[in-house]
């Protein structure tokens, strides 16, 4: 299972057991029996069958489950590999799952395949930064610890055309999950609304449960050249669900008719988050003006100050001196002004109290290495 099969004397028989229930599979024998046999759904004579323990208990459950993890690994039904999955890495569950149109939108299987891919790892990506913090828009705040917390998740290849499952590492990362789950049914909730009504404010009390421009966005393009997705939350069987939340969520759906509230959500939800002020650090690793006197631009590599990894700013021509100075002496500068969020907060706007800051020798030998190997500063430096 390339790399992704259980170790088989490790598994649980109840954990298994309730993947395949979870996955639809058909389980023949009465519930209080010492074994029940499984078959996936819709299976006909002479396809995949499985003899499962109730514990491990009885002398021969060692064998059979051994038997059972070898079965699903050579198992054509699709939800086999899922299964195998869950047991080998214990995991929250999100499943997309598109109603295509007939003979499709013309779009190639490649490509749909791709954009599913990416829709889905953006709505991933959103609830981890509304764990990080809540805001109608993130923009680039936090995403590069965000992204770097999505190395863990294991997304499937899809077990058909428009349907996608992601594998969210317990305990690491169920509270991106539990935020996605009152997440979407707020935003189910703020669309319903505002067909009905017209109105837009049940979205601003929505941003308190992770509703954002991120996620918004991820949805219209699930949505987008489809009849509707589902989006189905399962909890990790080994661990539970969270407390208070329903042991096995509804799948929360939505429709092209929904299009326009997303929209018109996400442009309103950028619009209102404010501009920061900020007072941040940073290295500069990119200057650039149009002669060799007046002001210029800078890059800046963020130290402390902000939750973003770079900005740009416009600075006067003394405060590039002093940024230029500073560089070519391996220190960073501090600054003081506004974050700006149109653009998504890389933006540094309305710039005072330039001045370099000191750093002990072995940090300042680091970072010269570090931006020394920037070759292209010298370039856009000397490029005028």
């Amino acid at each position: 299972m390339n790399g992704y099969g259980p170790d088989a004397p490790a598994v649980d028989p109840a954990v298994l057991t309730a993947l395949l229930d979870r996955h639809g599979w058909r389980r023949h024998g009465a519930a209080a029996a010492r074994y029940a046999r499984w078959t996936p759904p819709g299976d006909g004579p002479g396809g995949t069958s499985l003899l499962v323990p109730r514990d491990r208990s009885y002398p021969d459950s060692g064998d059979l489950l051994a038997e059972a993890v070898e079965a699903l690994g050579h198992s054509a039904c699709p939800s086999a590999r899922d299964i195998l999955v869950g047991l080998a890495v214990p995991s929250d569950e999100v499943r997309w799952e598109q109603d295509l149109p007939a003979g499709g939108d013309g779009t190639p299987v490649w490509t749909a395949a791709e954009q599913l891919r990416g829709a889905a790892r953006a709505m991933l990506l959103a609830g981890v930064l509304a764990v990080r913090e809540r805001a109608g828009y993130h923009g680039a705040r936090h995403r590069r610890q965000a992204e770097a917390e999505l190395e863990r998740v294991l997304v499937g290849p899809g077990s058909g055309a428009g349907r996608l499952t992601a594998f969210v590492p317990v305990p690491a990362g169920r509270a991106a999950v539990a935020v996605l789950h009152g997440a979407l049914q707020a935003v189910r909730d703020a669309v319903d609304y505002a067909r009905a009504t017209g109105g837009m404010e049940a979205f601003d009390a929505a941003v308190e449960l992770g509703v954002c421009t991120e996620l918004t966005a991820a949805l219209t393009a699930l949505v987008r050249g489809t009849h509707g997705v589902g989006v189905t939350l399962a909890w990790a069987p080994a661990t539970g669900g969270p407390l208070g939340v329903s042991p096995r969520p509804e799948p929360v759906r939505f429709t092209p008719g929904d299009l326009p509230a997303l929209r018109h959500a996400g442009r309103r939800y950028r619009r209102d988050e404010p501009s920061l002020p900020v007072r941040l650090t940073g290295t500069v690793v990119r200057m650039r003006r149009d002669g060799p006197h007046g002001p210029g631009r800078v890059r800046l590599r963020v130290l402390a100050g902000a939750e973003v990894t770079a900005v740009r700013a416009a600075l006067d021509e003394e405060d590039y001196r002093i940024a230029g100075q500073a560089h070519l002496v391996g220190m960073p500068i501090r600054l003081d002004g506004r974050l700006e969020s149109r653009g998504g907060f890389r933006r540094v706007t309305g710039v005072s109290g330039v001045t370099p800051v000191p750093l002990e020798e072995a940090e300042r030998d680091r970072m010269l290495k570090s931006l020394h190997e920037n070759l292209d500063f010298f370039e856009d430096a000397c490029g005028g």
